[in-house]
C-alpha cells in the first residue's frame, strides 16, 4: 500500500468555475490509471483532471462556491489530504465576458419623456468622504465576502454596505480624518438641498422674461380668436392629431427596426461569445486533414464539457453536426491505423486519438454506430500481416530475379553477389527494422499506454511474433541451406527456391559466410528487444544450422584444394622424423591450419547468445568428424594417385639382371635425399615415397592432426583419425603388395632358370672345391642387394616390411624347387646345402617364421640327407663363401638400418 496523497501547492488559489488549476503534492498516483478521484471544494473534477506525474495534476474547477480542500484519491494510496485551500466564487457576467451558459440580455435603453437615458460612466467615482485612499493598501486579513455574504462595497449597487466600503478603502485612515470626511459629506448633502432656491435667485431676470413672453403669447392668442374665431383651433387640433398619429407610426417602425437591430446584435454577441462551438465542425475537419488529431480531441472534449448538457436547440443541433464529423474522423482514423507502412510513433498517435474519440462517444446513440473493438490490437495485427507480406514479396522478387539470372550464366560477374545473398541482406534488414516496431507496439499495448476497454491478448501476440520469426527463418533456410532437405521445407511452408544450375550453386557457396554475417546482425538487433527465449531460440537454431553449413562448405573447399596437392609434390624427402616422407603431409597441415583459421573467424567462434557447436554427441561434432574424414581420405587418395604411374610416365622396369652372375645393369636415378637436389624420380621411387608417407601418416602425422584440432578448441577427433589411419594402413598394405609383387615376382622368376642354366642337374657330380655358389644364389643375393639399396636410399624404415615379403617368397620358391629334385649327387647335395644355408643366414634378419620354415623345408628336401663328412665340407665351403661375399652380405647384417 502506497502512502496517502498529500496536496501541498495550488496555483491559482481562487477563481470562478472552470478555472484551470495546477495541483502539486506528493504520492498523487503512480500512473494515469491510478488516479480515481479528485474533488475541489467538494465538487468532482476527475473528468477534467490530467495526470502529469506523481507530483503534479492539472484540472478545472467545478460549480462550487466558497473555500474548500483539494482531495486526491488513488488506488494505491486511498483518499488523501490537503494542506492548502481553494476559494471558489461566482462573478457577474458582462456583455463582453465569455461564458459557458446563455445569458438573457434585456434592453439597456430606458425611455423617459421620449429621451434615452445616458449610460453609466466608466470613470472611477471620487471618494464620497473626500479623503485620499493613498496609504490604505493594507487589506483586512479576513475575506470580506465571508463577513458580508449578501453585501458589497460598490456605491452604485443596491446592497451597498458602508462597513465593507470602510474596511476596503479606509482601513488605515485615522479617526480624526474620518470625522473630517463625515463633515465633508454632510456639507455636500446640504448644498444639494439648497440647490433649487439658489437657482431661482441667480436666474430671476430670466424667469421674469419668460413670464413676459408667456403673457404676450396669451394676448396674441386672444386677438387671433377675435379675428378668426375658434375654427382654426379644430384645424390645428386635427393637424396635431394627424401629426401625432404619423409620428406614432414612425416611432413604431423605428421601434421595430430597433428591436430587430437589438436581436441581430444579440445574435452577433452570442455568435462571438460562442464562436468556438459554431466553428467547431469546420475546425475539426480542418485539423483532421492537417493531422492535428490531438487538437481535435481537446476541442471535442471541451465542447462536450461546456455544451454537452445544454437544452438550447441551436447548441444541440451544432453538437449533433460535430458528432457526425467526429464519427467520420473515427472511420478515417481506423483506416489510417491499419494502413501500412508507417512508423510506430505515427500509429501510437493515431491510436490514442481514436481511443479518446471513441471513449467520448461511447454510450451515445451516434457512438454505437461505429464500434472499433480494439484499435491498438488492429494496428498490431496490421503490422504483423504487413511484415509477413513484405517477407513474401521480397522472396518472390528475388526468386524471379534468380530464375532470370540462370539464363545469363555465361556473362555472370564472379565478384557480383548472387541473388540469394542480396535476398538475405534485404530480408535481414526488414526483420531488423520491422520486428522491433512490432514488438514495441505490442509492449505499448500491454503496458496500458495504448490499451482500450477490452482485455489484452498476450497469447495471441506471442504466437504472432513467433510466426513472424518462423517465417523469417524459413525464407533464410530456403535461400542459404541449399544442401538441406528442400522437399521437407517445401512441404511444410508451401514455397521453394528455384533449383539453379551447378555453376550458380558453385558461385553462391563462397558467399555463405556473408549470409551468416547478415543473419547474426539481425539476431543481435532482436536480442536487444528482450524477446522471449523461445522466439530467440528459433533464430539461434537457424544460425547454428548456417554455421554448420558454412563449416561444411569451407571444409569441402579445403578437400577440393587437398585433391590438388599432388601437383605441388616435389618429392623432397626432408622430413626429419621419418626418412622417405615428403613435404606432402606438411602441405596438408598448412592447408588445414588455414582452413581452421578461416572456420574459426567465420562460423565456429560463438557470438552473443550462440551455443557451442562442439558439444558431445552433437551434430556439430559429427559434422567435424565427417568433414575431417573426407579430407584425410582425399589426402590418402592423393598419395595413392601419386604412387601409380600415369600415362606420361615411362614403362616401369624390373630392376633384376637377366645376366647370371651380374648385378642389375640398369641403375635408375634416385630421389634427392635429405639434403640433395631434386632429380628425376621414377615410378619405383615414387611408390617408396608414397609408402613412407602412408607409414608416416599412420604412425605420427594423423595423431598430430588431432593435436592441431585440439589446439583450436575442438574435441579430439578420435573417430576421424582412427578411420584415416585404418584407410591409410589399408592403402599402405595394397601399395606394399604392389611393390613387393613388382620387385619380388621378377626376382623369384629368375631362380629356377638360373638354377638349371647349362643343363645343370643336381644328381650329377660337380666341382665344389673352389668354394663358390651356384649362379642362381648369386643372382638372388645381387638382386636383393639392389632392392635393399633402392629402399635404403629412400626410406630405411621400409626395409623390413618389403624385404620380409620378398624373402618369404624366395624361401617358398626354394622349398618348392628343392622338393622337386628326386635325387642329389654327393657333391650336389653339398652345393645345395651351402646355397640354401647362405641365403638363410644372410637373410635371417628379414626372415619371418614362415620364411624360416620354408628354408628348413628346402634343407630337409635334400635327399639323401648329408652325412657327417658332407656337413663338414659344406661348413668349410660356407665359411669360405661368406668371406668372399662379405661385402654383399654386410648390408643384410644390420638389424635396424
Amino acid at each position: 500500500m502506497a502512502p496517502q496523497p498529500v496536496v501541498t501547492g495550488l496555483s491559482p488559489k481562487e477563481g470562478p468555475p472552470g478555472t484551470r488549476v495546477i495541483i502539486r503534492g506528493e504520492f498523487l498516483g503512480s500512473r494515469v490509471q491510478d488516479l480515481i478521484g479528485l474533488k475541489i471544494c467538494g465538487s468532482d473534477c476527475l473528468l477534467s483532471a490530467e495526470w502529469k506525474s506523481p507530483n503534479k495534476i492539472i484540472a478545472r474547477t467545478g460549480p462550487a462556491k466558497g473555500k474548500g480542500d483539494i482531495i486526491v484519491t488513488t488506488i494505491s494510496g486511498g483518499v488523501g489530504t490537503s494542506t492548502v485551500q481553494f476559494r471558489a466564487y461566482h462573478e457577474t457576467i458582462g456583455p463582453l465576458k465569455e461564458s459557458a451558459v446563455w445569458i438573457e440580455e434585456s434592453p439597456s435603453q430606458n425611455f423617459a419623456w421620449g429621451r434615452r437615458t445616458l449610460t453609466q460612466s466608466g470613470l472611477t467615482q471620487e471618494d464620497p468622504l473626500g479623503l485620499s485612499i493613498e496609504g490604505n493598501e493594507q487589506k483586512i486579513p479576513e475575506d470580506l465576502r465571508d463577513l458580508f455574504p449578501d453585501a458589497c462595497g460598490d456605491l452604485s449597487q443596491e446592497n451597498f454596505s458602508p462597513a465593507w466600503f470602510m474596511l476596503e478603502n479606509h482601513l488605515a485612515t485615522s479617526f480624526e480624518d474620518l470625522k473630517a470626511g463625515l463633515a465633508y459629506l454632510k456639507r455636500k448633502v446640504e448644498s444639494q438641498k439648497e440647490g433649487q432656491l439658489s437657482f431661482l435667485k441667480s436666474n430671476a431676470g430670466s424667469v421674469i422674461d419668460q413670464l413676459d413672453t408667456l403673457m404676450n403669447i396669451r394676448d396674441k392668442f386672444q386677438e387671433d380668436v377675435k379675428l378668426y374665431g375658434k375654427e382654426p383651433f379644430s384645424i390645428l387640433e386635427q393637424s396635431i392629431e394627424n401629426s401625432i398619429s404619423e409620428s406614432q407610426k414612425i416611432f413604431t417602425d423605428v421601434l421595430v427596426r430597433k428591436e430587430k437591430a437589438d436581436s441581430t446584435r444579440s445574435v452577433l454577441f452570442a455568435l462571438s461569445r460562442h464562436k468556438f462551438l459554431f466553428c467547431l465542425p469546420n475546425s475539426v475537419d480542418r485539423r483532421a486533414k492537417a493531422g492535428e488529431y490531438d487538437i481535435v480531441v481537446n476541442d471535442y472534449s471541451r465542447a462536450k464539457n461546456l455544451f454537452g448538457k445544454t437544452e438550447l436547440a441551436i447548441f444541440r443541433q451544432v453538437l449533433e453536426e460535430v458528432d457526425q464529423r467526429i464519427l467520420l474522423i473515427r472511420r478515417q482514423l481506423h483506416e489510417k491505423v491499419v494502413k501500412m507502412p508507417q512508423s510506430v510513433e505515427q500509429q501510437k498517435k493515431l491510436i490514442k486519438a481514436l481511443t479518446s474519440l471513441e471513449l467520448q462517444q461511447s454510450g451515445t446513440a451516434i457512438g454505437d454506430r461505429l464500434r472499433n473493438t480494439d484499435p491498438a490490437w488492429d494496428a498490431i495485427e496490421a503490422r504483423a500481416k504487413y511484415l509477413e507480406s513484405t517477407f513474401r514479396q521480397t522472396f518472390d522478387q528475388y526468386t524471379t530475379k534468380d530464375a532470370a539470372a540462370q539464363e545469363k550464366t555465361k556473362n555472370r560477374d564472379p565478384n557480383q553477389a548472387p541473388s540469394r545473398v542480396n535476398f538475405c541482406e534485404e530480408l535481414c534488414d526488414i526483420a531488423a527494422s520491422q520486428l522491433p516496431d512490432l514488438w514495441r507496439l505490442g509492449q505499448l499495448y500491454f503496458t496500458g499506454e495504448l490499451r482500450g476497454p477490452h482485455d489484452p491478448k498476450p497469447g495471441d501476440f506471442k504466437r504472432m511474433v513467433l510466426t513472424a520469426i518462423e517465417k523469417f527463418c524459413i525464407y533464410l533456410r530456403l535461400a542459404i541451406l541449399i544442401a538441406a532437405d528442400q522437399r521437407a521445407l517445401r512441404q511444410s511452408s508451401g514455397i521453394s527456391w528455384p533449383i539453379g544450375s551447378s555453376s550458380a550453386t558453385h558461385h553462391f557457396l563462397p558467399w555463405i559466410p556473408q549470409c551468416l554475417r547478415y543473419t547474426r546482425i539481425a539476431y543481435a538487433t532482436l536480442i536487444g528487444l528482450d524477446l522471449p527465449s523461445d522466439a530467440l531460440d528459433i533464430i539461434q537454431k537457424l544460425i547454428d544450422e548456417v554455421r554448420l553449413f558454412c563449416f561444411s562448405i569451407i571444409f569441402k573447399r579445403a578437400t577440393d584444394r587437398c585433391k590438388k596437392l599432388g601437383a605441388q609434390e616435389t618429392w623432397e624427402t626432408t622430413v626429419e622424423d621419418y626418412p622417405g616422407a615428403t613435404q606432402l603431409p606438411a602441405a596438408l597441415e598448412t592447408l588445414l591450419v588455414e582452413t581452421l583459421d578461416e572456420v574459426q573467424s567465420v562460423c565456429m567462434q560463438p557470438e552473443v547468445r550462440e551455443g557451442n557447436l562442439l558439444e558431445p554427441h552433437s551434430d556439430g561434432q559429427r559434422e567435424v568428424t565427417q568433414r575431417l574424414q573426407e579430407l584425410l581420405s582425399a589426402f590418402s587418395g592423393i598419395i595413392a594417385e601419386l604412387a601409380y604411374p600415369s600415362h606420361d610416365d615411362e614403362t616401369p622396369t624390373h630392376n633384376v639382371s637377366q645376366l647370371l652372375g651380374f648385378p642389375n645393369a640398369q641403375q635408375p636415378e634416385s630421389v634427392s635425399g635429405a639434403g640433395g637436389g631434386g632429380a628425376a624420380v621414377n615410378w619405383e621411387q615414387r611408390m617408396l615415397c608414397c609408402l613412407a608417407n602412408y607409414a608416416y601418416c599412420n604412425k605420427t602425422f594423423f595423431a598430430h592432426i588431432g593435436e592441431v584440432f585440439v589446439r583450436y578448441g575442438y574435441p579430439l577427433p578420435t573417430l576421424a583419425i582412427e578411420t584415416a589411419r585404418y584407410n591409410a594402413n589399408q592403402l599402405f598394405t595394397n601399395l606394399l603388395e604392389e611393390y613387393v609383387e613388382h620387385k619380388g615376382d621378377p626376382l623369384v622368376g629368375t631362380i629356377e632358370p638360373s638354377m638349371y642354366l647349362g643343363r645343370f642337374q643336381w644328381d650329377h657330380e660337380m666341382e665344389i672345391g673352389l668354394g663358390q655358389l651356384r649362379p642362381y644364389a648369386h643372382e638372388c643375393l645381387d638382386n636383393l642387394v639392389g632392392v635393399y639399396s633402392e629402399i635404403y636410399n629412400i626410406s630405411p624404415t621400409l626395409l623390413r616390411p618389403i624385404l620380409e615379403s620378398i624373402v618369404q617368397t624366395i624361401s617358398e620358391e626354394l622349398a618348392r624347387l628343392m622338393s622337386c629334385v628326386q635325387h642329389f649327387s654327393y657333391t650336389g647335395a653339398i652345393q645345395a646345402h651351402v646355397d640354401i644355408r647362405l641365403l638363410r643366414d644372410a637373410l635371417d634378419n628379414y626372415a619371418n617364421e614362415t620364411a624360416k620354415n620354408y628354408f628348413m623345408e628346402a634343407l630337409e628336401a635334400i635327399s639323401p640327407p648329408l652325412n657327417g663328412e658332407q656337413k663338414r665340407k659344406a661348413d668349410e665351403i660356407l665359411e669360405r663363401v661368406k668371406r668372399n661375399m662379405r661385402l654383399q652380405l654386410l648390408c643384410f647384417s644390420v638389424k635396424e638400418p
